[in-house]
């Protein structure tokens, strides 16, 4: 009975010993299953499990729910391939055997969309494992939509700098070079490789000091971005100017770690500056020419004009002849001078050639953009199979540098001009209503500009040698008139559209070229008839040119009335009781022009 006791006690004993151990092993199973859910819920990636028979979607953790918008009831319980978000995964039960005969896949960028429809990039990685004698898949996605755009952000952001035109450099605290863009190349002479590593003084020229040196650092190592210019040496030892700033760079520690230099070089654009301030100064000293030049001619022309005269009555044998032919020799030396000068302040030998208008503008843009200043937008809108103009290449500069010098003028503040080009085609019954066009084909060149306008009698007047409505020293008033002239010269036509505070447009229509070589006749020399004793009308405010020549008219036999303004011309034209033939007249004249007075005298001699 004893040993049957101890026995039965000896197979309890083991028996709970079993019972703790199992008790034991399902509280530590229970625990690990807590942690397991624990990280399964607070995991920072999406885990998705999947029955890897039926493709039942048996478990998904918060992150998955968050990031593709579902509630868990609307996701446990369905078929991957029923679910659109996963299409990309497994669009059919066929395609979901992916999943199943592959223990692990991994897709290193895989596009999802949420149930609303917003696109995310992830990356998704799944394994088959067995669980409770089950195979489950897990799939693990992770979110790298941020990620993906700030990598398409630095590739664009290098992209910008890789293709930018100014130069960029960055440096370290101490100015090693530590990266160049392209741009750099171009500026310098110096690769990307030459350059990094080496001190930004490689660049420097000597023709800034040491204190110009000393207070840039200065700036820069308190924190402050330094702007200016700079004279720099090129690889090739050639100097440069380029306009430069230098901004510090800090890290999280609010510590300089790096300097960011953009420069652009801005040589051509001071030599362009220095030529176009050197044409403004020419055409100062061209009208000063032209004014000396027209009263030394006017001089001229009275000791020629009195010397042949004195000529004609000296034989030929006689002393002075001699003396009188030298001073004629001299007069006519210096009148050949004159006209040097004269063509220097208003003419200029031209080379007509065969022209795209669209490509001398394009050709233009960069000068014009830097003659109008950075705070006024240029346009260009070239049209598509222009037809071709003959003219001199430097009257389509002249006449494009000209408007847009009057545009800019025109602009307050900031604006924009436009530049437009065109063909036309005027028929007879269009020219029929407008005065000074001739039917046929052209090519139309337009400035427009929103600047202040002008008013009626201003655009009356703009056309007129120095006119203008600009301020005291601000114009010479030969800029629209010189755009008239080589219009005029090459056949053409002008219109203005203007009106106060809506801009301007000015429109110039130049003969479509027909390739054909035109000649043109030279001026026969004629013979200067004798009167047969018709009155002539000469109006001149210079006495002395007008004593001259009223002498030599008189001594063709002419009966001349002399005026020295066109108020007396206009009284000896009402006394006069015979008929006037002929009335010869200077041009520009106080309070009457000679235009003017020869339109007045019209009505009073029609056929004069």
């Amino acid at each position: 009975m004893d040993d049957h006791t101890a026995e039965l006690n000896k197979r309890i004993e083991l028996l709970e010993k079993k019972l703790l151990e199992k008790e034991t092993g399902a509280l530590s199973l229970k625990d690990s299953e807590k942690r397991y859910r624990r990280l399964f819920e607070s995991a920072k990636d999406g885990i998705l499990i999947l029955d890897a028979e039926t493709g039942m979607v048996v478990d998904a953790n918060p992150f998955l729910l968050q990031l593709l918008g579902y509630t868990y009831e609307a996701l446990c319980g369905q078929y991957i391939w029923d679910l659109g978000v996963f299409k990309d995964i497994a669009a059919s039960k066929d395609a979901f055997r992916t999943l199943q005969d592959n223990e692990y896949i991994r897709y290193e960028d895989l596009p999802l969309e949420t149930r609303e429809g917003q696109p995310i990039a992830v990356e998704f990685v799944s394994n088959v494992y067995l669980v409770d004698h089950s195979k489950v898949i897990q799939c693990n996605i992770r979110d790298i939509t941020a990620n993906k755009r700030a990598k398409t952000e630095r590739k664009q952001l290098m992209a910008a700098i890789e293709q930018v035109g100014e130069g960029i450099v960055m440096t370290d605290a101490q100015g090693i070079i530590q990266f160049v863009n392209p741009a750099f190349k171009r500026i310098t002479g110096y690769r990307g490789r030459e350059a990094v590593g080496q001190n930004s003084r490689i660049l420097k020229s000597g023709v800034q000091d040491e204190q110009f040196y000393h207070d840039l650092w200065s700036t820069i190592s308190g924190g402050d971005t330094w702007s200016g210019r700079m004279v720099n040496r090129h690889k090739d030892g050639t100097f440069y100017t380029d306009e430069t700033t230098i901004s510090p760079v800090r890290d999280a520690s609010d510590r300089i770690v790096n300097y960011v230099a953009v420069k652009r070089d801005i040589t051509e654009h001071l030599r362009l500056a220095a030529q176009f301030q050197q044409a403004q100064k020419l055409e100062a000293v061209g009208l000063l020419a032209g004014g000396v030049a027209h009263d030394y001619n006017n001089m001229l022309t009275v000791i020629l004009c009195y010397a042949e005269l004195a000529l004609r009555k000296v034989a030929p044998s006689h002393p002075l002849r001699a003396d009188l032919e030298e001073i004629i020799k001299a007069a006519r030396c210096s009148a050949d001078i004159t006209k040097q000068l004269l063509a220097f302040a208003r003419k200029q030998t031209i080379s007509p050639e065969v022209l795209n208008l669209n490509r001398n503008v394009e050709s233009m843009l960069t000068m014009l953009k830097r003659l109008i200043g950075e705070d006024i937008d240029l346009a260009w809108m070239p049209e598509a199979g222009l037809w071709h103009v003959k003219m001199d290449p430097v009257q389509v500069d002249q006449i494009l540098a000209n408007l847009c010098v009057n545009a800019r003028d025109a602009i307050a503040d900031v604006g924009k001009i436009t530049i437009e080009t065109g063909n036309a085609l005027f028929d007879e019954a269009y020219c029929a209503y407008n005065s000074g066009f001739v039917a046929g084909e052209y090519v139309m060149l337009a400035v427009s500009d929103d600047g202040c306008g002008m008013n009626k009698e201003t655009i009356d007047k703009i056309f007129e040698p120095f006119f203008t409505s600009k301020d005291m020293g601000k114009g010479t008033g030969l800029g629209l008139s010189t755009v008239y002239g080589i219009v005029k010269q090459n056949n053409g036509f002008i219109n203005v559209y203007s009106e106060p505070e809506k801009g301007t447009t000015f429109k110039i229509y130049l003969a479509r070229d027909t390739a054909q070589a035109v000649a043109t006749p030279r001026e026969a020399m004629v013979e200067i008839p004798m009167s047969r004793g018709e009155t002539v009308l000469v109006v001149e405010d210079e006495p002395s040119i007008l004593i001259v020549e009223k002498t030599m008219l008189e001594e063709l036999g002419y009966r001349v009335l002399a005026a020295g303004t066109a108020d007396e011309a206009l009284k000896l034209a009402r006394e006069h009781a015979g008929g006037l033939r002929l009335v010869v007249t200077d041009v520009v004249m106080p309070k009457m022009n000679g235009r003017e007075l020869a339109t007045r005298l019209q009505s009073l001699y029609p056929d004069i």
